[in-house]
Order: C-alpha cells, then sequence, then structure tokens
C-alpha cells in the first residue's frame, strides 16, 4: 500500500472538490500543501502579505460563486488572514481557510508560534475544526465544503497542525468522503407562494431588495424575469449589483431612496436588514415586508415582518414566477404606473443635475467625471472593484453593473485595502473579462505592494487611483 503525508490527503481532497486555484503566503507548515497542490494541477498564488490572499479569496468567492480556498503558515501568518475571513464572514461568502499550526502534540508546551488559532477564528466561522488523524484528512476537507456551501454560505477553517500534516498514512486506509452530487434547495408551500403573488399584485408601490442569498443560489435569472413580469422596481446590497441589469427598465439606482420611503411593499430576497438598510427602518414604516431567506433567525431580525419564508432565493422565486405566470392580467399595464413613472422622473432628474460634474473640465478631474471617463471604456460585463471611502460613494452612483457578481466592494464591513487583492482574485476567477480596480489615495496604500503580486502572476488589471481628501 502507497504511504502518503496528510499534506497530500489535502491537496487531493482540494482537487477532487474541483478547486482550481490556492490563494496562500508561503511557511511552515503548510509548505507541503501548496506543493502537493500544485502537483494536482491546482493553480497556485502567492501573496505578499497574508491578509491579501484572503481578500482575494473571498473575490473568487463572490465572482465564480464557488468557495475561494486560502492558506497560511502557523501563528502570524493565519491571524494575519483575519481580516479578510471577517470580511467574507459578514458577507455569507463561502471560503476554506486551512491553518497551518505548530504539532498538535506540543500544545500547552508554550511551543514556536503557539496560539489558540481554533478559539480565535471560531467566532467568525460557520465551523472550524482540528483533527489528529491524517487518515481524516479527505472527510474533514470534503465536510468543509459542504458546511462552506450549504445553508447560509461562509467561511469555515481546519487547524493543521505540523505533525498531523506529516504523518505518514496509507493512502488505502484514509476515510473516503461522501459528496452530495447537489445541493439541498428548500422551497416554499405552494399557499405561501400564492399569498406572496398575491400581496405583490394588490402593491400600488411594491419593490424587491436583494442580496448575497439570491447571488449564491443562482437566482439572476429568475429574479429578471420576475422583474420584467411584474414591473417591479429592483435594487440590491451593494455586493450584489449586478443581479438584474442596472439599465433594466425597472432599475431606477437614482431614486433608490425615495422607492424605499415611499413603498408599500417590499420583498427582501436573501439579504439581511443590517445597518445599511438602518436595520430595516429605511423602508416605509407602513410598507408591508415579505422576507425570504434560508437561514430561519434571519426572518424578522431588526424589523417586524408581515409574512416570513425559510427557503432557498431561486427555488422560492422560480415558484413565484410560476405564479406570477399564470396571472398576467395583474401585471397589465404596470410599466405605465404611476409608481414607476415617479421613479423614472427621479432617475431622469438627477441625470441631469449629475450632468454638469459629469461634464467638467475643472482640474484635478472632477472624480463625477472622472468615473464618465471609465465608463467609455468599460465593457458591459466588466467586473469593478471599487476601495476606499467618497470614491466608493462616488463610484456607487456613477458607475453602473450589469452581470452578477461583477461588482465588488467591502460591503457591510467598510475594510479598506480589499480593491487590488479583490481585482487579483476576480482576474484569476474570470481570465477573460476586463477587471477595472478603482482606488481612494487611502485605500491604495493598505495592499499596493500586491501590484507585485500581478506582475508576478501575469494578471492584467485596469487600476485607477484618485485622490479625494476630505477638503
Amino acid at each position: 500500500m502507497a504511504k502518503v503525508i496528510g499534506s497530500y490527503l489535502i491537496s487531493r481532497t482540494l482537487k477532487e472538490e474541483g478547486v482550481d486555484t490556492l490563494f496562500y503566503l508561503m511557511g511552515g507548515p503548510n509548505f507541503d500543501i501548496v506543493m502537493a497542490a500544485e502537483d494536482f494541477g491546482i493553480r497556485c498564488i502567492d501573496f505578499r502579505h497574508e491578509q491579501a490572499a484572503a481578500f482575494a479569496a473571498h473575490a473568487y468567492a463572490r465572482v465564480t460563486g464557488k468557495p475561494g480556498v486560502c492558506t497560511a503558515a502557523s501563528g502570524p501568518g493565519t491571524l494575519n488572514l483575519l481580516t479578510g475571513v471577517y470580511t467574507a464572514a459578514i458577507d455569507c461568502a463561502p471560503m476554506v481557510i486551512l491553518g497551518g499550526a505548530g504539532p498538535v502534540h506540543e500544545i500547552g508546551r508554550e511551543a514556536f508560534q503557539e496560539v489558540d488559532q481554533v478559539g480565535i477564528m471560531e467566532p467568525m466561522m460557520k465551523w472550524v475544526h482540528q483533527t489528529t488523524q491524517a487518515a481524516r484528512y479527505p472527510e474533514v476537507v470534503s465536510m468543509a465544503f459542504r458546511k462552506a456551501t450549504t445553508g447560509r454560505p461562509g467561511p469555515v477553517y481546519i487547524d493543521c497542525g505540523a505533525d498531523v500534516l506529516y504523518e505518514e498514512v496509507d493512502e488505502e486506509d484514509a476515510i473516503t468522503p461522501w459528496r452530495a452530487e447537489r445541493r439541498t434547495r428548500p422551497a416554499a408551500e405552494a399557499s405561501v407562494v400564492r399569498e406572496t403573488v398575491d400581496m405583490l399584485a394588490a402593491a400600488e408601490r411594491p419593490m424587491i431588495f436583494a442580496g448575497g442569498g439570491a447571488f449564491f443560489s443562482g437566482a439572476a435569472n429568475e429574479l429578471t424575469e420576475l422583474v420584467n413580469l411584474t414591473s417591479t422596481p429592483f435594487y440590491t446590497a451593494p455586493m450584489s449589483r449586478g443581479l438584474v441589469a442596472e439599465d433594466n427598465p425597472v432599475s431606477f439606482q437614482a431614486a433608490r431612496s425615495t422607492a424605499m420611503r415611499e413603498t408599500d411593499l417590499v420583498l427582501v430576497v436573501g439579504t439581511r436588514l443590517n445597518w445599511m438598510v438602518q436595520y430595516g427602518h429605511r423602508f416605509n414604516p407602513n410598507a408591508k415586508v415579505v422576507q425570504i431567506d434560508i437561514d430561519p433567525a434571519e426572518l424578522g431580525h431588526n424589523r417586524n415582518i408581515d409574512l416570513g419564508i425559510v427557503g432557498d432565493a431561486k427555488t422560492v422565486v422560480s415558484q413565484m414566477l410560476e405564479e406570477a405566470r399564470n396571472r398576467e392580467a395583474d401585471w397589465a399595464g404596470r410599466i405605465e404606473s404611476d409608481w414607476i413613472l415617479r421613479l423614472s422622473e427621479i432617475e431622469d432628474q438627477r441625470a441631469a443635475q449629475g450632468a454638469a460634474l459629469q461634464n467638467s473640465d475643472q482640474m484635478p478631474m472632477h472624480p463625477v467625471r472622472l468615473c464618465k471617463e471609465i465608463r467609455e471604456f468599460l465593457d458591459r460585463d466588466a467586473i469593478v472593484s471599487v476601495d476606499g471611502n467618497e470614491i466608493l460613494h462616488i463610484g456607487r452612483q456613477n458607475i453602473p453593473t450589469f452581470v452578477p457578481g461583477h461588482r465588488l466592494n467591502s460591503g457591510v464591513t467598510g475594510t479598506m485595502g480589499v480593491g487590488l487583492p479583490y481585482g487579483i482574485g476576480a482576474k484569476l476567477a474570470k481570465p477573460d473579462k476586463q477587471v477595472l480596480v478603482l482606488h481612494g489615495d487611502g485605500s491604495m496604500g493598505m495592499n499596493a505592494m500586491e501590484l507585485d503580486t500581478c506582475v508576478r502572476h501575469n494578471r492584467h488589471l485596469q487600476q485607477r487611483r484618485l485622490d479625494c481628501p476630505d477638503a
């Protein structure tokens, strides 16, 4: 029987799980994980800082919908992943993190770089695990992918002790994991679907507000068809832009605040009512709220709702779409309703108000003019990573997104320094797509050394830096 070590079993299982890219910064004891991964044909991308490797893995997940995978050395190396892991955790993005660690049998003896990595990671993770048997690595790694992607997605962590990574076992003795052929997609009861569509038909000022749950379930096509059929204005959380193309006839980005303030029905699909929508109170207090989420704990969190549906976003929206198709008379003439006309007029007014700045010849160049120039050369399916403070908000208002997964920013956390690593992760995920990284002057400095990573790995990114001092 062939003898193999734990690192080999980890990398073999990564390959079997469909991993094509591993983000890392080299060090002990994870060196052999990377070497074995390369032997299995996995592309291994080394960064100048572990934080950037985690950001890139997060972006990879956001662009592809598949778990991003990263690894770092023991102690300081793994701890340097924390900011990136935290950002992904709050974004509910699937990631598998492999943290190198000192020998398990030396825990508690003040070994080299010893720190309670499991205890530090656990509050941010969906799942953490530390095994003492190399033969269990295939089972544990496969389980990690299931944990990261089932239910509400999120990052998971495996603590990889040096002695276990180098333990020799018979390959045939390694536990063979069971792999699910497809993800479980909970559906809604038919009566609840009918009730939801009834409420949508009865509303005079409806809107849909969607987020990461809709993206990771793959609900973009179903949402697009639903808003087109029912003429329902559509908005998203920041990291989920492009679920419905922003030049759709019922996408009124400049009228977002008005829509939220005046709506009488909000259909919340796969997103949380957090501070970005004032804990749900940015919506009209008299509006009815229907919330769809795969996590029952999110239903009614921060704001009372009228109807809660536990289910997979793609599945439930598909059910709604089927019901709505049978009731076409309910949607006749909606595209010409007073609600659509009001939001459209606001959209046109804001565009006219911004025209002067878009065409301004002032020097230094006004950021709104910069965004206009960027739009001129951006492909429709370009991936845009925006990082900073003022430029983040200006870019949000002036650079649209048309494809799901193609808009990247720090989202709920406001983490700075994500821009360039996100761009690298996105370009590696979709090398045929144009990728733009738009930085503020402060955020650029936080991970600027990753320009070296771009050069070494021949990743061609469109880079733009903008100085936006508060003054």
